[in-house]
């Protein structure tokens, strides 16, 4: 038996792994580079992998791989239809970030919303003490009570803020990416509809072609001038150009995003011009509170196990 991780540093260096280390014929790599990546899934029979590209060019050269154990829930970085022609299993894990990406919404909302940055570097910069004000509220921010919150995608995550907002006074309505008829709890819109009735907008989608490139210059045009949009689904979803124009003139007040088209950044998005104004990005880092990696790393060592035994447990092919 060999298995291999492939990206161990990238689920945390304080992340408990002897489930794995302690396994028989077990390789823990921090990092995978391309150039370095056939040589080191060539004899293996299992991958576990986070955000390394598997590609039919890459998986052609390991011909005893019986199974890929992904360390996410999403599985756009593996070639699925090659897997599923040479019969090789991928499993995923689901719903295991749930209430660490609801919480990193509301973190990055609030910072937004309530104009922390301002206030902040306002009192750090001793202009509260010198100011000669007991309370300063030039830069005026509203509540989340009474709001009408848009939801893009409502699976478990979608569906965990929406409970939330509703908590806070919001008024959840959703659009489902899939169209697939389910029944919840609050409305559903059309998107157009969404977008132009939601004072905030947060999606929680999966990339594919249904969604890639979603919100474009139409969509962000038509929300209101008021409005703040939340991306922690994928980078795709978003036409990173349109929502530059969006923040540089105004079409909305302000966003924040955990995930972008490419990641890390290049120098040239126009994204990273906005930084400190009405954007904040954060680097696809919500998904990752301490309880959330734990049971992570729990599940793929269930789906590794499950294989092991001949049973078959959250795959995809």
């Amino acid at each position: 038996m060999s298995i291999v991780l492939l990206d161990a540093s990238s689920l945390g260096v304080d992340l408990d792994l002897s489930l794995f280390s302690s396994m028989k014929d077990c390789h823990i790599w921090p990092n995978t580079m391309k150039e370095d990546l056939v040589t080191r899934i060539r004899n293996s029979r299992i991958l576990v992998s986070n955000r390394v590209l598997l590609t039919k060019e890459a998986l052609c050269q390991a011909e005893k791989l019986e199974l890929i154990a992904l360390t996410s829930t999403g599985f756009n970085n593996v070639d699925i239809d090659y897997c599923r022609q040479r019969e090789i299993s991928v499993a995923n894990v689901s719903s295991y970030s749930t209430e660490s990406v609801t919480q990193h919404c509301f973190s990055m909302l609030l910072y937004l919303l309530e104009q922390t940055r301002y206030y902040d570097d306002y009192v750090r910069q001793g202009l509260y003490n010198t100011g000669g004000i007991f309370a300063d509220v030039s830069r005026p921010w509203f509540e989340i009570n009474g709001k009408v919150w848009g939801i893009i995608g409502m699976g478990s995550i979608g569906r965990r803020v929406a409970q939330v907002a509703a908590a806070f006074g919001a008024k959840p309505v959703y659009y489902s990416t899939s169209g697939a008829m389910r029944e919840e709890n609050f409305p559903e819109r059309s998107l157009a509809n969404l977008l132009s009735e939601s004072d905030i907008v947060s999606v929680h989608a999966p990339l594919n072609d249904k969604t890639q490139n979603l919100m474009g210059e139409l969509q962000f045009r038509s929300m209101k001038k008021r409005a703040f949009f939340l991306n922690l689904g994928r980078g795709g979803i978003v036409d990173e150009k349109a929502l530059y124009h969006a923040l540089r003139e105004g079409w909305i007040a302000g966003a924040a995003l955990d995930v972008l088209a490419n990641e890390p950044p290049s120098d040239t998005n126009p994204l990273l011009k906005q930084l400190g104004k009405n954007l904040l990005i954060t680097p696809h880092n919500a998904w990752g509170s301490i309880e959330s990696r734990q049971t992570l790393i729990k599940e793929v060592h269930q789906n590794v196990m499950a294989h092991l035994r001949g049973e078959k447990r959250n795959l995809i092919v």
